[in-house]
């Protein structure tokens, strides 16, 4: 099954994203929930949370080489935002 891309990144409140989809649904995620695996820890440097940028293609947010997350992700456990 195919995923919809992630289009647009904007961070709205502490680790927490809206995300814009290729298929213009937008949904909210929040980051936090991924502090208590290791890989995620250097997120919690709000300066470095905010240095996210979109994989080319849309299949990822991604912070540095090391760390991002997949548009699956994204796509299965982001917040529905209600028109």
């Amino acid at each position: 099954m195919s995923y919809p891309k992630v289009l647009a990144v904007n961070i709205i409140e502490d680790y927490i994203l809206l995300i814009t989809f290729d298929n213009q649904q937008s949904k909210k995620y929040d980051v936090s929930q991924l502090f208590v695996k290791k890989m995620f820890e250097p997120l919690k440097n709000s300066h470095f949370f905010k240095s996210v940028q979109i994989e080319t293609g849309g299949y990822a947010l991604s912070w540095g080489a090391d760390i991002d997350i997949s548009e699956y992700e994204l796509w299965q456990n982001g917040q529905v935002i209600e028109p």
